[in-house]
Protein backbone atom coordinates (compact mmCIF):
# COMPACT_ATOMS: atom_id res chain seq x y z
CA UNK A 1 0.00 0.00 0.00
CA UNK A 2 1.50 3.24 -1.49
CA UNK A 3 1.69 6.45 0.59
CA UNK A 4 -1.34 7.56 -0.75
CA UNK A 5 -2.99 4.72 0.49
CA UNK A 6 -1.81 5.17 4.26
CA UNK A 7 -3.07 8.82 4.16
CA UNK A 8 -6.75 7.32 3.00
CA UNK A 9 -6.45 5.05 6.32
CA UNK A 10 -6.38 8.12 8.40
CA UNK A 11 -10.43 8.77 7.39
CA UNK A 12 -10.95 5.15 7.80
CA UNK A 13 -9.87 5.56 11.63
CA UNK A 14 -11.63 8.53 11.95
CA UNK A 15 -14.70 6.46 10.85
CA UNK A 16 -14.19 3.43 13.23
CA UNK A 17 -13.31 5.95 15.73
CA UNK A 18 -16.92 7.66 15.62
CA UNK A 19 -18.59 4.12 15.56
CA UNK A 20 -17.48 3.56 18.69
CA UNK A 21 -18.69 6.43 20.21
CA UNK A 22 -21.92 6.92 18.61
CA UNK A 23 -22.96 3.83 20.49
CA UNK A 24 -21.33 4.84 23.57
CA UNK A 25 -18.59 1.67 23.71
CA UNK A 26 -15.02 2.30 24.32
CA UNK A 27 -12.98 1.41 21.66
CA UNK A 28 -11.02 -1.84 22.30
CA UNK A 29 -8.94 -1.94 19.34
CA UNK A 30 -6.62 0.66 20.04
CA UNK A 31 -7.19 2.33 17.06
CA UNK A 32 -3.83 4.40 16.28
CA UNK A 33 -4.22 7.87 17.75
CA UNK A 34 -2.37 10.92 19.15
CA UNK A 35 -3.65 12.32 22.38
CA UNK A 36 -2.37 16.05 23.00
CA UNK A 37 -0.79 16.54 26.74
CA UNK A 38 -0.15 19.26 29.07
CA UNK A 39 -0.52 21.67 31.72
CA UNK A 40 -3.27 24.38 32.32
CA UNK A 41 -2.03 27.19 30.04
CA UNK A 42 0.31 25.41 28.32
CA UNK A 43 -0.93 26.35 24.75
CA UNK A 44 -2.46 23.25 23.73
CA UNK A 45 -5.51 24.97 22.30
CA UNK A 46 -3.37 27.55 21.04
CA UNK A 47 -1.49 24.77 18.76
CA UNK A 48 -4.53 23.24 17.49
CA UNK A 49 -6.52 26.89 16.34
CA UNK A 50 -3.20 27.62 14.83
CA UNK A 51 -3.57 23.95 12.63
CA UNK A 52 -6.88 25.22 11.95
CA UNK A 53 -6.10 28.67 11.11
CA UNK A 54 -9.50 29.38 13.06
CA UNK A 55 -10.52 30.38 17.13
CA UNK A 56 -12.76 27.93 17.67
CA UNK A 57 -12.20 26.05 21.57
CA UNK A 58 -12.85 27.54 24.83
CA UNK A 59 -10.83 29.05 27.00
CA UNK A 60 -10.85 31.47 30.22
CA UNK A 61 -8.70 30.58 33.51
CA UNK A 62 -8.97 27.11 34.93
CA UNK A 63 -9.90 23.80 33.67
CA UNK A 64 -11.68 24.92 29.99
CA UNK A 65 -10.94 21.38 28.65
CA UNK A 66 -13.39 18.96 30.62
CA UNK A 67 -13.94 16.65 28.17
CA UNK A 68 -11.50 14.17 25.56
CA UNK A 69 -12.18 16.25 22.18
CA UNK A 70 -11.62 13.58 19.29
CA UNK A 71 -10.67 16.44 16.68
CA UNK A 72 -10.54 14.88 13.37
CA UNK A 73 -8.92 17.28 10.37
CA UNK A 74 -10.04 16.88 7.04
CA UNK A 75 -8.25 17.91 4.16
CA UNK A 76 -11.42 19.56 1.66
CA UNK A 77 -12.27 22.42 -0.62
CA UNK A 78 -15.35 23.94 1.17
CA UNK A 79 -14.75 24.99 5.33
CA UNK A 80 -17.05 23.92 7.80
CA UNK A 81 -17.37 21.89 10.77
CA UNK A 82 -19.69 18.81 11.85
CA UNK A 83 -20.36 16.94 15.47
CA UNK A 84 -21.03 13.76 15.92
CA UNK A 85 -23.95 14.48 18.38
CA UNK A 86 -25.51 16.88 15.53
CA UNK A 87 -26.14 15.27 12.57
CA UNK A 88 -26.72 16.52 9.43
CA UNK A 89 -25.86 19.99 10.84
CA UNK A 90 -22.75 21.95 9.53
CA UNK A 91 -21.29 24.86 11.20
CA UNK A 92 -19.53 27.43 9.15
CA UNK A 93 -19.51 30.22 12.08
CA UNK A 94 -16.55 28.76 14.54
CA UNK A 95 -17.98 30.90 17.14
CA UNK A 96 -20.73 28.54 16.62
CA UNK A 97 -18.43 25.36 16.97
CA UNK A 98 -17.32 26.90 20.50
CA UNK A 99 -20.16 27.60 22.23
CA UNK A 100 -21.76 24.22 20.63
CA UNK A 101 -18.20 22.39 22.40
CA UNK A 102 -19.40 24.37 25.81
CA UNK A 103 -23.11 23.39 25.98
CA UNK A 104 -22.39 19.80 24.93
CA UNK A 105 -19.60 20.00 27.72
CA UNK A 106 -21.74 21.38 30.58
CA UNK A 107 -24.49 18.87 29.28
CA UNK A 108 -22.34 15.95 30.67
CA UNK A 109 -20.37 17.21 33.20
CA UNK A 110 -22.94 20.48 34.68
CA UNK A 111 -21.12 24.13 35.04
CA UNK A 112 -19.43 23.26 37.98
CA UNK A 113 -15.97 22.91 36.51
CA UNK A 114 -16.20 18.86 36.98
CA UNK A 115 -14.49 16.56 34.15
CA UNK A 116 -16.21 13.37 32.80
CA UNK A 117 -13.86 10.88 30.03
CA UNK A 118 -16.88 10.62 27.66
CA UNK A 119 -15.49 12.03 24.38
CA UNK A 120 -17.03 15.05 21.96
CA UNK A 121 -16.07 14.34 18.24
CA UNK A 122 -15.98 17.12 16.51
CA UNK A 123 -14.75 17.00 12.38
CA UNK A 124 -13.31 19.79 10.75
CA UNK A 125 -13.02 20.43 7.22
CA UNK A 126 -10.58 22.64 5.62
CA UNK A 127 -8.28 23.53 2.78
CA UNK A 128 -5.91 24.67 5.76
CA UNK A 129 -5.33 21.27 7.51
CA UNK A 130 -3.74 17.94 6.53
CA UNK A 131 -5.37 14.95 7.22
CA UNK A 132 -4.97 13.98 11.32
CA UNK A 133 -6.55 13.03 14.23
CA UNK A 134 -5.96 14.00 17.90
CA UNK A 135 -7.41 13.84 21.22
CA UNK A 136 -7.13 17.14 23.21
CA UNK A 137 -7.36 15.70 26.93
CA UNK A 138 -8.14 18.16 29.87
CA UNK A 139 -5.16 20.03 31.32
CA UNK A 140 -3.07 19.11 34.17
CA UNK A 141 -3.63 20.81 37.63
CA UNK A 142 -3.04 20.44 41.41
CA UNK A 143 -5.53 22.55 42.94
CA UNK A 144 -9.35 22.31 43.07
CA UNK A 145 -11.05 25.45 42.60
CA UNK A 146 -15.15 25.87 42.70
CA UNK A 147 -17.08 22.83 42.97
CA UNK A 148 -14.61 20.53 41.99
CA UNK A 149 -14.03 17.37 43.74
CA UNK A 150 -10.72 17.40 45.98
CA UNK A 151 -9.62 14.84 44.33
CA UNK A 152 -10.00 16.34 40.66
CA UNK A 153 -5.60 16.47 40.38
CA UNK A 154 -5.91 12.14 40.23
CA UNK A 155 -9.37 12.30 38.51
CA UNK A 156 -7.72 14.21 35.16
CA UNK A 157 -4.61 11.69 35.72
CA UNK A 158 -6.25 8.21 35.37
CA UNK A 159 -8.43 10.01 32.44
CA UNK A 160 -5.03 11.25 30.37
CA UNK A 161 -3.82 7.31 31.91
CA UNK A 162 -6.90 6.26 30.21
CA UNK A 163 -5.57 7.25 26.88
CA UNK A 164 -1.90 7.66 26.79
CA UNK A 165 -1.04 4.35 28.39
CA UNK A 166 -1.83 2.10 24.96
CA UNK A 167 1.03 1.14 23.14
CA UNK A 168 -1.01 2.41 19.74
CA UNK A 169 -1.54 5.75 21.08
CA UNK A 170 1.28 8.80 19.93
CA UNK A 171 1.77 11.00 23.25
CA UNK A 172 1.73 15.27 21.82
CA UNK A 173 3.43 16.93 25.33
CA UNK A 174 3.26 20.67 24.85
CA UNK A 175 4.91 22.39 27.26
CA UNK A 176 5.61 26.08 27.69
CA UNK A 177 9.18 27.38 27.45
CA UNK A 178 9.13 29.81 29.89
CA UNK A 179 8.59 27.28 32.94
CA UNK A 180 11.25 24.73 33.96
CA UNK A 181 11.23 22.09 31.40
CA UNK A 182 12.80 19.26 33.39
CA UNK A 183 9.46 19.79 35.73
CA UNK A 184 7.31 19.31 32.79
CA UNK A 185 3.88 17.61 33.98
CA UNK A 186 3.54 16.47 30.12
CA UNK A 187 7.09 15.51 29.70
CA UNK A 188 6.94 13.43 33.21
CA UNK A 189 3.70 11.49 32.48
CA UNK A 190 4.67 10.73 29.20
CA UNK A 191 7.96 9.47 30.57
CA UNK A 192 5.88 7.07 33.29
CA UNK A 193 4.12 5.27 30.59
CA UNK A 194 6.86 5.56 27.86
CA UNK A 195 10.21 5.57 29.38
CA UNK A 196 12.14 5.19 26.33
CA UNK A 197 10.91 7.99 24.64
CA UNK A 198 9.45 6.06 21.57
CA UNK A 199 6.12 7.47 21.29
CA UNK A 200 6.33 10.86 22.44
CA UNK A 201 6.81 13.74 20.41
CA UNK A 202 7.66 16.94 22.25
CA UNK A 203 5.97 20.62 21.49
CA UNK A 204 7.72 23.66 22.99
CA UNK A 205 5.37 26.91 23.31
CA UNK A 206 5.67 30.51 24.25
CA UNK A 207 9.71 30.93 23.00
CA UNK A 208 9.29 34.06 23.10
CA UNK A 209 8.38 34.98 26.50
CA UNK A 210 11.73 33.18 27.59
CA UNK A 211 14.01 35.05 29.92
CA UNK A 212 16.22 37.21 27.78
CA UNK A 213 19.55 35.80 27.72
CA UNK A 214 18.05 32.29 27.86
CA UNK A 215 17.00 29.84 25.23
CA UNK A 216 15.63 26.49 24.54
CA UNK A 217 17.97 25.41 21.82
CA UNK A 218 19.44 22.12 23.58
CA UNK A 219 15.92 20.97 24.33
CA UNK A 220 14.54 21.90 20.44
CA UNK A 221 18.16 20.12 19.22
CA UNK A 222 17.06 17.08 21.15
CA UNK A 223 20.22 16.87 23.41
CA UNK A 224 18.74 17.68 26.61
CA UNK A 225 15.76 15.08 27.90
CA UNK A 226 16.21 13.42 24.16
CA UNK A 227 12.59 11.84 22.73
CA UNK A 228 13.06 9.66 19.98
CA UNK A 229 10.20 11.52 17.64
CA UNK A 230 12.43 15.02 18.56
CA UNK A 231 10.74 18.30 19.40
CA UNK A 232 9.29 20.97 17.36
CA UNK A 233 8.85 24.57 18.72
CA UNK A 234 5.94 26.94 17.65
CA UNK A 235 5.03 30.35 19.03
CA UNK A 236 1.91 31.23 19.85
CA UNK A 237 -0.71 34.31 19.91
CA UNK A 238 -0.26 36.29 23.13
CA UNK A 239 -3.56 36.86 25.34
CA UNK A 240 -2.80 40.18 23.93
CA UNK A 241 -3.53 38.93 20.17
CA UNK A 242 -6.09 36.98 21.02
CA UNK A 243 -8.42 39.78 22.51
CA UNK A 244 -7.09 41.81 20.34
CA UNK A 245 -8.73 39.06 17.23
CA UNK A 246 -5.16 38.64 15.85
CA UNK A 247 -5.62 37.12 12.61
CA UNK A 248 -4.05 33.70 12.48
CA UNK A 249 -2.46 33.81 9.12
CA UNK A 250 -0.73 37.22 10.45
CA UNK A 251 0.52 34.99 13.41
CA UNK A 252 2.02 32.42 11.92
CA UNK A 253 3.50 35.02 9.79
CA UNK A 254 5.35 36.30 12.65
CA UNK A 255 6.15 33.02 13.92
CA UNK A 256 7.88 31.96 11.12
CA UNK A 257 9.90 35.93 11.59
CA UNK A 258 10.66 34.61 15.36
CA UNK A 259 12.18 31.61 14.05
CA UNK A 260 14.70 33.00 11.04
CA UNK A 261 15.55 36.43 12.93
CA UNK A 262 16.67 34.50 16.16
CA UNK A 263 20.03 33.63 16.68
CA UNK A 264 19.73 30.21 18.58
CA UNK A 265 17.07 28.92 16.31
CA UNK A 266 18.30 30.87 13.15
CA UNK A 267 19.91 27.40 12.20
CA UNK A 268 16.99 25.08 12.77
CA UNK A 269 13.93 27.19 11.37
CA UNK A 270 13.11 25.04 8.89
CA UNK A 271 11.90 21.97 11.78
CA UNK A 272 10.19 24.90 13.86
CA UNK A 273 6.81 26.02 13.47
CA UNK A 274 3.18 25.27 13.73
CA UNK A 275 2.98 24.34 9.64
CA UNK A 276 6.06 22.16 10.18
CA UNK A 277 4.47 20.61 13.49
CA UNK A 278 1.56 19.95 11.40
CA UNK A 279 3.10 18.19 8.58
CA UNK A 280 5.18 16.54 11.46
CA UNK A 281 2.39 15.00 13.13
CA UNK A 282 0.85 13.61 9.81
CA UNK A 283 3.72 11.74 9.00
CA UNK A 284 3.99 10.69 12.60
CA UNK A 285 0.03 9.39 12.54
CA UNK A 286 0.82 7.89 9.16
CA UNK A 287 3.94 5.85 9.96
CA UNK A 288 2.12 4.78 13.15
CA UNK A 289 -0.50 3.12 11.44
CA UNK A 290 1.61 1.36 9.21
CA UNK A 291 3.55 -0.24 12.13
CA UNK A 292 0.11 -1.07 13.94
CA UNK A 293 -1.57 -2.25 11.40
CA UNK A 294 -0.55 -5.75 11.67
CA UNK A 295 -1.33 -6.40 14.75
CA UNK A 296 -4.98 -4.22 14.35
CA UNK A 297 -5.60 -6.11 11.69
CA UNK A 298 -5.03 -9.85 13.66
CA UNK A 299 -7.36 -8.38 16.32
CA UNK A 300 -10.11 -7.76 13.63
CA UNK A 301 -9.38 -10.39 12.42
CA UNK A 302 -9.77 -12.43 15.52
CA UNK A 303 -13.00 -10.65 16.65
CA UNK A 304 -14.28 -11.38 13.44
CA UNK A 305 -13.90 -15.04 13.66
CA UNK A 306 -15.11 -15.08 17.56
CA UNK A 307 -18.52 -13.47 16.13
CA UNK A 308 -18.64 -16.07 12.43
CA UNK A 309 -18.43 -18.66 15.47
CA UNK A 310 -21.52 -17.23 17.53
CA UNK A 311 -23.72 -16.21 14.79
CA UNK A 312 -23.28 -20.31 13.82
CA UNK A 313 -24.61 -20.84 16.79
CA UNK A 314 -28.31 -18.75 16.46
CA UNK A 315 -28.32 -20.88 12.48
CA UNK A 316 -30.92 -23.33 14.74
CA UNK A 317 -31.92 -21.06 16.96
CA UNK A 318 -35.32 -21.63 18.54
CA UNK A 319 -36.67 -19.33 20.57
CA UNK A 320 -38.73 -21.55 22.35
CA UNK A 321 -35.54 -23.57 23.57
CA UNK A 322 -35.39 -23.18 27.71
CA UNK A 323 -31.61 -23.75 27.74
CA UNK A 324 -31.77 -20.57 25.40
CA UNK A 325 -33.89 -19.03 28.65
CA UNK A 326 -31.77 -20.39 31.04
CA UNK A 327 -28.31 -18.99 29.59
CA UNK A 328 -29.59 -15.44 28.96
CA UNK A 329 -31.22 -15.08 32.32
CA UNK A 330 -27.91 -16.66 34.02
CA UNK A 331 -25.83 -14.01 31.81
CA UNK A 332 -27.90 -11.19 33.40
CA UNK A 333 -27.41 -12.49 36.68
CA UNK A 334 -23.69 -12.76 36.11
CA UNK A 335 -23.45 -9.37 34.71
CA UNK A 336 -25.22 -8.12 37.86
CA UNK A 337 -22.88 -9.42 40.18
CA UNK A 338 -20.05 -8.25 38.08
CA UNK A 339 -21.76 -4.46 38.08
CA UNK A 340 -22.66 -4.82 41.60
CA UNK A 341 -18.47 -5.48 42.74
CA UNK A 342 -17.42 -2.46 40.43
CA UNK A 343 -19.44 -0.38 42.29
CA UNK A 344 -18.34 -1.74 45.84
CA UNK A 345 -14.99 -1.97 44.64
CA UNK A 346 -14.59 1.48 42.98
CA UNK A 347 -13.42 -0.51 39.75
CA UNK A 348 -16.33 0.83 37.54
CA UNK A 349 -15.72 1.63 33.85
CA UNK A 350 -17.66 5.30 34.29
CA UNK A 351 -16.66 7.77 37.10
CA UNK A 352 -19.77 9.44 38.72
CA UNK A 353 -18.17 13.15 39.21
CA UNK A 354 -21.33 14.78 41.10
CA UNK A 355 -21.87 12.09 44.09
CA UNK A 356 -20.38 9.99 45.97
CA UNK A 357 -22.31 5.62 45.49
CA UNK A 358 -21.31 2.20 46.25
CA UNK A 359 -18.07 1.35 48.12
CA UNK A 360 -17.14 5.19 48.45
CA UNK A 361 -20.53 6.47 50.13
CA UNK A 362 -19.77 2.88 52.56
CA UNK A 363 -16.22 4.09 52.89
CA UNK A 364 -17.37 7.69 53.93
CA UNK A 365 -19.81 6.49 56.55
CA UNK A 366 -17.33 3.93 58.10
CA UNK A 367 -14.43 6.92 58.56
CA UNK A 368 -16.43 10.07 58.47
CA UNK A 369 -19.95 9.38 59.64
CA UNK A 370 -19.44 6.85 62.25
CA UNK A 371 -16.51 8.61 64.25
CA UNK A 372 -18.66 11.74 63.95
CA UNK A 373 -21.82 9.82 65.80
CA UNK A 374 -19.64 8.47 67.85
CA UNK A 375 -19.01 12.08 69.26
CA UNK A 376 -22.15 13.21 69.48
CA UNK A 377 -22.45 10.61 72.19
CA UNK A 378 -23.92 12.84 75.21
CA UNK A 379 -21.19 12.50 78.26
CA UNK A 380 -22.62 14.26 81.56
CA UNK A 381 -19.71 14.24 83.93
CA UNK A 382 -21.29 15.18 86.60
CA UNK A 383 -23.97 12.48 86.36
CA UNK A 384 -21.19 10.12 85.81
CA UNK A 385 -19.67 10.94 89.02
CA UNK A 386 -23.02 10.61 90.55
CA UNK A 387 -23.31 7.41 89.37
CA UNK A 388 -19.67 6.23 90.46
CA UNK A 389 -20.62 7.40 94.04
CA UNK A 390 -24.13 5.55 93.90
CA UNK A 391 -22.61 2.32 92.56
CA UNK A 392 -19.85 2.18 95.11
CA UNK A 393 -22.08 2.88 97.81
CA UNK A 394 -24.53 0.30 96.91
CA UNK A 395 -22.19 -2.61 96.27
CA UNK A 396 -20.35 -1.13 99.95
CA UNK A 397 -24.01 -1.59 101.75
CA UNK A 398 -23.65 -0.80 105.33
CA UNK A 399 -19.96 -1.74 105.00
CA UNK A 400 -17.11 1.26 104.30
CA UNK A 401 -15.16 0.02 101.75
CA UNK A 402 -11.14 1.29 101.15
CA UNK A 403 -10.69 0.30 97.00
CA UNK A 404 -13.43 0.26 93.94
CA UNK A 405 -15.21 -2.69 93.92
CA UNK A 406 -14.77 -4.65 90.76
CA UNK A 407 -18.96 -4.79 90.80
CA UNK A 408 -19.05 -1.16 90.72
CA UNK A 409 -16.55 -0.37 87.99
CA UNK A 410 -17.68 -3.10 85.73
CA UNK A 411 -21.20 -1.73 86.48
CA UNK A 412 -20.45 1.62 85.31
CA UNK A 413 -18.00 0.55 82.18
CA UNK A 414 -21.11 -1.59 80.49
CA UNK A 415 -23.50 1.08 80.18
CA UNK A 416 -20.54 3.80 78.96
CA UNK A 417 -19.74 0.82 76.51
CA UNK A 418 -23.57 -0.01 75.73
CA UNK A 419 -23.75 3.66 74.46
CA UNK A 420 -21.74 2.50 71.73
CA UNK A 421 -24.40 -0.08 70.19
CA UNK A 422 -26.80 2.52 69.37
CA UNK A 423 -23.99 4.58 66.82
CA UNK A 424 -22.74 1.17 65.54
CA UNK A 425 -26.78 -0.15 64.53
CA UNK A 426 -27.00 3.50 62.61
CA UNK A 427 -23.59 2.43 60.73
CA UNK A 428 -25.15 -0.65 59.68
CA UNK A 429 -28.64 0.59 58.84
CA UNK A 430 -26.81 3.36 56.69
CA UNK A 431 -24.50 0.62 55.21
CA UNK A 432 -27.74 -1.83 54.53
CA UNK A 433 -29.59 1.71 52.57
CA UNK A 434 -26.68 2.21 50.71
CA UNK A 435 -26.45 -1.44 49.61
CA UNK A 436 -29.79 -1.42 48.64
CA UNK A 437 -29.25 2.04 46.58
CA UNK A 438 -26.43 0.02 44.75
CA UNK A 439 -28.20 -3.50 43.62
CA UNK A 440 -31.01 -0.64 42.34
CA UNK A 441 -28.46 1.33 40.07
CA UNK A 442 -26.96 -2.58 39.04
CA UNK A 443 -30.59 -3.85 37.83
CA UNK A 444 -31.50 -0.54 36.16
CA UNK A 445 -27.99 -0.77 34.33
CA UNK A 446 -28.37 -4.87 33.09
CA UNK A 447 -32.48 -3.62 32.71
CA UNK A 448 -30.83 -1.53 29.87
CA UNK A 449 -28.79 -4.24 28.26
CA UNK A 450 -31.62 -6.57 28.19
CA UNK A 451 -33.67 -4.39 25.92
CA UNK A 452 -31.16 -6.12 23.28
CA UNK A 453 -33.37 -7.92 20.36
CA UNK A 454 -32.50 -11.66 21.61
CA UNK A 455 -33.72 -11.44 25.06
CA UNK A 456 -37.24 -10.76 22.74
CA UNK A 457 -36.24 -13.56 21.16
CA UNK A 458 -35.57 -16.00 24.06
CA UNK A 459 -38.87 -14.91 26.53
CA UNK A 460 -42.43 -14.03 25.40
CA UNK A 461 -43.22 -10.35 25.96
CA UNK A 462 -45.69 -11.77 29.25
CA UNK A 463 -42.48 -12.68 30.73
CA UNK A 464 -40.39 -9.76 29.97
CA UNK A 465 -42.80 -8.13 31.52
CA UNK A 466 -42.87 -10.24 34.46
CA UNK A 467 -38.98 -10.06 34.68
CA UNK A 468 -38.69 -6.49 34.54
CA UNK A 469 -41.43 -5.89 37.29
CA UNK A 470 -39.89 -8.43 39.92
CA UNK A 471 -36.19 -6.79 38.86
CA UNK A 472 -36.70 -3.07 39.60
CA UNK A 473 -40.48 -2.40 40.37
CA UNK A 474 -40.63 0.28 37.73
CA UNK A 475 -44.40 -1.14 36.67
CA UNK A 476 -45.87 -0.57 39.97
CA UNK A 477 -45.03 1.49 43.29
CA UNK A 478 -44.30 -1.84 45.40
CA UNK A 479 -40.92 -1.98 43.91
CA UNK A 480 -40.96 -5.78 44.05
CA UNK A 481 -37.42 -6.39 43.49
CA UNK A 482 -36.58 -3.71 46.14
CA UNK A 483 -38.46 -5.60 48.62
CA UNK A 484 -36.64 -8.89 47.75
CA UNK A 485 -33.27 -7.35 48.16
CA UNK A 486 -33.96 -5.22 51.35
CA UNK A 487 -35.12 -8.90 52.79
CA UNK A 488 -32.01 -10.96 51.80
CA UNK A 489 -29.84 -7.35 52.78
CA UNK A 490 -31.54 -7.54 55.79
CA UNK A 491 -30.27 -10.61 57.03
CA UNK A 492 -26.76 -9.14 57.39
CA UNK A 493 -28.13 -7.25 59.98
CA UNK A 494 -28.25 -10.03 62.73
CA UNK A 495 -24.62 -11.16 62.56
CA UNK A 496 -23.92 -7.51 62.38
CA UNK A 497 -25.34 -6.74 65.30
CA UNK A 498 -24.33 -9.88 66.87
CA UNK A 499 -20.99 -8.66 65.98
CA UNK A 500 -21.51 -5.45 67.78
CA UNK A 501 -22.34 -7.45 70.92
CA UNK A 502 -19.62 -9.42 71.29
CA UNK A 503 -17.33 -6.34 70.76
CA UNK A 504 -19.80 -4.67 73.91
CA UNK A 505 -18.79 -7.99 75.26
CA UNK A 506 -14.98 -8.13 75.05
CA UNK A 507 -14.58 -4.43 75.69
CA UNK A 508 -16.23 -4.77 78.90
CA UNK A 509 -14.27 -7.99 79.69
CA UNK A 510 -11.05 -6.24 78.63
CA UNK A 511 -12.16 -3.34 80.92
CA UNK A 512 -12.72 -5.73 84.43
CA UNK A 513 -9.25 -7.38 83.59
CA UNK A 514 -7.81 -4.09 83.71
CA UNK A 515 -9.57 -2.90 86.53
CA UNK A 516 -8.92 -5.97 88.36
CA UNK A 517 -4.80 -5.11 87.52
CA UNK A 518 -5.49 -2.16 88.94
CA UNK A 519 -6.56 -3.04 92.28
CA UNK A 520 -4.08 -5.44 93.04
CA UNK A 521 -1.49 -3.25 91.96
Amino acid sequence: MGNRGMEDLIPLINKLQDAFSSIGQSCNLDLPQIAVVGGQSAGKSSVLENFVGRDFLPRGSGIVTRRPLILQLINNKAEHAEFLHCKGKKFVDFDEVRSEIEAETDRITGSNKGISNIPINLRVYSPNVLNLTLIDLPGMTKVAVGDQPVDIEFQIRDMLMQFITKESCLILAVTPANTDLANSDALKIAKEVDPQGLRTIGVITKLDLMDEGTDAKDILENKLLPLRRGYVGVVNRSQKDIDGKKDIRAALAAERKFFLSHPAYRHIAERMGTPHLQKTLNQQLTNHIRETLPGLRNKLQGQLLSLEKEVEEYKNFRPDDPTRKTKALLQMVQQFGVDFEKCIEGSGDQVDTKELSGGAKINRIFHERFPFELIRIVFDEKELRREISHAIKNVHGVRTGLFTPDLAFEAIVKKQIIKLKAPCIKCIDMVIQELINTVRQCTNKVLQVSKNIFLFLFFPPSLLFNICLSLTGLFTPDLAFEAIVKKQIFKLRAPSLKCVDMVVSELTALAVKCASKVTVG
